[in-house]
């Protein structure tokens, strides 16, 4: 069983990127005469990653993303008994930053929570480009893979230490710059629950896509990244 800190460290990591991250495609996006779009929505997961990544990496590891637990036990980077632990915790910090995220967005006098409302991921009428499901299938599990193997190649042992931070922020970057119209971006399992469970309705029914694809695509780009790496890429 991990450490209450190491759970907490998780459950605060999740929350931080799930209020951060749909924090600034709620709040701050489309704000009249300025919003900061697309662009800048990536960036804002980005840095929040980025943040966390040092701020906690050394006490849980800053998965804050089931896909990335899966995908480093696949990676033999952790331990199958702590998966489960870790995925709650994850799951809890993404649902109270959403219902945070709910209030304060509630402050605003015209605010209407919509079917798409907190960032909710999805494909068909959910998506922002109206994406089939095969197209949402396929960017989730492609992209998570990629990013796994992001993940574990910064946090090799042969890497110089220190800079893993960045390169994994950056990459979450990338990966919501491509993928925003397609799904709104997941990768994460935990980040679409927190705001499917309180929208409901459609985004609630199609979660399921949310957890499969980027799970599957975790452990792929996990194994992936054992099979090429080779002995000696546990991190330290």
């Amino acid at each position: 069983m991990p450490s209450p800190n190491r759970l907490f460290a998780e459950l605060f990591g999740t929350f931080w990127l799930v209020f951060g991250g749909c924090g600034a495609a709620v709040l701050a996006a489309g704000f009249p005469g300025f919003g900061i779009g697309f662009a800048g929505v990536a960036l804002a997961f980005g840095l929040t990653l980025l943040t966390m990544a040092y701020a906690i990496g050394h006490i849980s590891g800053c998965h804050i993303n089931p896909a990335v637990t899966f995908g480093l036990w696949a990676a033999g980077r952790f331990p199958a008994r702590e998966i489960l632990p870790y995925v709650i915790a994850q799951v809890l910090g993404a649902i109270l930053a959403a219902w945070l995220l709910l209030f304060i967005a509630s402050g605003a006098p015209d605010f209407v929570l919509t079917g798409t409302g907190l960032a909710v991921n999805g494909y068909g009428e959910q998506s922002p480009g109206h994406y089939t499901l095969m197209s949402g299938l396929l960017i989730e599990v492609v992209l998570t893979f990629g990013f796994l193997v992001v993940i574990a190649g910064a946090t090799d042992k042969r890497v110089p230490a220190g800079f893993a931070p960045i390169a994994i922020g950056l990459s979450l970057t990338l990966i919501h710059l491509i993928a925003i119209p397609v799904t709104n971006t997941s990768v994460n399992p935990a980040r679409s629950t927190g705001p499917a469970l309180l929208v409901g309705g459609l985004a609630l029914q199609q979660l399921w896509l949310f957890w499969l694809a980027p799970i599957v695509g975790g452990i792929a780009g996990g194994f992936a990244y054992r099979w090429l790496a080779g002995d000696g890429s546990t991190a330290e």
